[in-house]
């Protein structure tokens, strides 16, 4: 099946996949994924759930993306309005609608079913990131296949499911894990429409439902981040059609069909917002974040060339670490038609990212699986170079879970003042398994060394995700601020916040939290009782003059001391309820 389609690919060894010896340890997992796809998939998702649930549940919104994101969705939500995006009253177009409407569905989903503080519930709104990382997973495997065998492909699932930077969009509610799913599917479905043409095997007839697949993908795309999908799809699409001089290939994709259901998808929402905000939808999409980017550092991101290629030993950790291996082996073989289809997913649009002068790491993320196929067919070709120099890299499999596993346990101490004794022996435990991955690798081979990574990769995100992270109440100040609120014996509280006014605030304690000054805040206290005034210790003595001056009647309830993470920077909170009216 899969043999049968990789024939011509020098990184794939059908040949020995299917008579491979029994393999010991960890390798015996992959032995059973290998009697089915169902137990394949049944593997990968079980790993990806390992991998993406610590910390899922308990980690309060981040500030600042994923509080504003959600606040965007919940204020649709409140208002009914599926068309408009806004933060409080700050219109949000950067992004398209698509990331809040499956929110939104979620959330209107849990809160029909009875489940109790819905809106304000942070780990339903990343529902969606969670689905789009696994499936992703599910969805690197199943565009695998195309090019190498089942456990080579199983072996680019794994990797996707302990990679570092999609172990970190799963927790996020915004668009980055759901693109990228849509990314894998478009690129998956492109793949079969281009090597059998290519591979010059008898030529298929016109495949509706993989058409179906690749232009829902792409409209989905737009619809989460605009045109980043176009960009990767179409720039790999033109390299081929370059380098083959033909794009005969596709035709098999129904690009007359697929236009106007693509069309279909995507028009009547555009249509809809264009009509509502007109130009400024334009000036903030196109103008503000599309042109901001690519010609300026927004929002201070800024890098030069190159700065993706060095993040990519730890984004795609542990992968990465047989990334150096396989280039020697995949580059000789780049004129087959399997490489260079996933070349041409890859390179292109890296070379965009690396030359658009505003980056974030997640930028690259749909690039990804694409290295993860090429890594897992040089695996299981067994064409891994044998530089020694090369090898070396592989002693980053036992670095980065010690490094992460070390800083976890000082910041528990140190911060979070508490030793965090159930992390410990995850944190051994994944320590432990990259030496062990490091120090075998040219004695056992590759694959059971990657298997002893991705399980290191597994238990430090287990330790740090579920463990570390969420007992660090210090550094999440706002959930202290919004229990004040619940806990304070009014039916329905109102606060003003000066100086500390994250997104992740206005989330937990209401849409109708006003950000403010201190002389506001002082005001706001004036108009009633059950009205609370947050406000950080710089703006504290002109709130205070301010309330002398009028006349007001307040009280001190709390002081917070906190670490607003947003802003690199220790914070002072103090609490002062209204007594007008009381």
């Amino acid at each position: 099946m899969a043999g049968a389609k990789t024939v011509n690919m020098t990184v794939t060894a059908g040949e020995h996949s299917g008579k491979a010896a029994p393999r010991r340890g960890l390798g015996t997992i992959v032995d059973f994924a290998m009697a089915s796809h169902a137990r394949a998939i049944a593997v990968l998702l079980a790993v990806a759930l390992l991998a993406f649930l610590p910390g899922f549940f308990s980690i309060p919104p981040i500030d600042q993306d994923e509080a504003r994101f959600a606040q965007a969705t919940k204020q649709m939500v409140e208002s009914g309005d599926y068309v408009d995006i806004r933060f409080q009253d700050e219109v949000r177009y950067k992004k398209p609608v698509g990331i809040y409407w499956l929110q939104a569905g979620v959330v209107k989903a849990a809160s029909a079913l009875g489940f109790p503080h819905a809106l304000s519930t942070i780990w339903l709104y990343r529902i969606p990131s969670l689905v789009g990382a696994i499936g992703a997973v599910l969805l690197t495997y199943w565009a695998a296949l195309a090019f190498v065998s089942r456990r080579a492909a199983l072996l680019a699932g794994l990797m996707m499911a302990s990679c570092l930077l999609l172990g970190g969009e799963r927790l996020l509610a915004k668009t980055d894990a759901m693109l990228l799913l849509t990314v894998v599917a478009a690129m998956g479905a492109m793949a079969r429409a281009y090597l059998p043409l290519r591979d010059h095997s008898p030529g298929a007839p016109a495949n509706w439902p993989l058409a179906a697949v690749f232009w829902t993908a792409l409209a989905a795309g737009v619809l989460l981040k605009g045109p980043l999908i176009l960009m990767v799809v179409g720039l790999a699409a033109v390299s081929l059609a370059i380098a083959d001089r033909s794009a005969q290939w596709l035709l098999r994709l129904k690009p007359l069909a697929g236009t106007a259901w693509f069309a279909v998808l995507v028009v009547p929402w555009f249509a809809a917002i264009l009509g509502r905000a007109g130009g400024e939808f334009v000036a903030g999409s196109v103008g503000q974040d599309l042109l901001g980017k690519l010609l300026g550092a927004q929002e201070t991101h800024g890098a030069p060339p190159g700065y993706y290629l060095a993040l990519f030993w730890l984004t795609f950790w542990p992968g990465a670490m047989l990334a150096q291996l396989s280039a020697p082996s995949v580059w000789s073989a780049r004129a087959q038609p399997a490489i260079r289809f996933l070349l041409a997913w890859l390179i292109p649009s890296w070379l965009v990212l690396e030359l658009v002068i505003t980056k974030l790491p997640h930028y690259v993320l749909p690039l990804y699986p694409a290295i993860a196929i090429l890594i897992a067919g040089a695996i299981d070709a067994r064409t891994l170079s044998r530089t020694r120099w090369l090898i070396w890299g592989t002693v980053w499999w036992f670095v980065i879970p010690l490094i992460f596993g070390v800083a976890g346990i000082v910041t528990l101490m140190g911060v979070g003042r508490q030793l965090g004794l159930a992390a410990w022996p995850l944190i051994a435990g994944g320590a432990i398994m990259g030496l062990l991955a490091w120090r075998l690798y040219e004695i056992e081979g590759a694959e059971q060394a990657l298997l002893r990574a991705i399980a290191s990769a597994v238990l430090t995100s287990i330790a740090i995700f579920g463990v570390v992270i969420p007992a660090l109440a210090y550094v999440f100040p706002s959930p202290a601020l919004a229990r004040i609120l619940r806990e304070s014996g009014c039916a329905h509280p109102v606060a003003a916040a000066v100086g500390y006014q994250e997104p992740s605030l206005v989330f937990l304690a209401g849409t109708d939290t006003r950000l403010t000054d201190s002389i506001e805040a002082a005001e706001f206290l004036r108009e009633g009782a059950c009205r609370f005034a947050f406000v950080e210790s710089r703006h504290e003595k002109s709130f205070v003059q301010r309330a002398e001056a009028i006349g007001l009647r307040y009280s001190a309830v709390a002081r917070i001391e906190a670490f607003n993470i947003s802003h690199g920077e220790r914070v002072a909170i103090s609490v002062y309820r209204s007594s007008e009216g009381s």
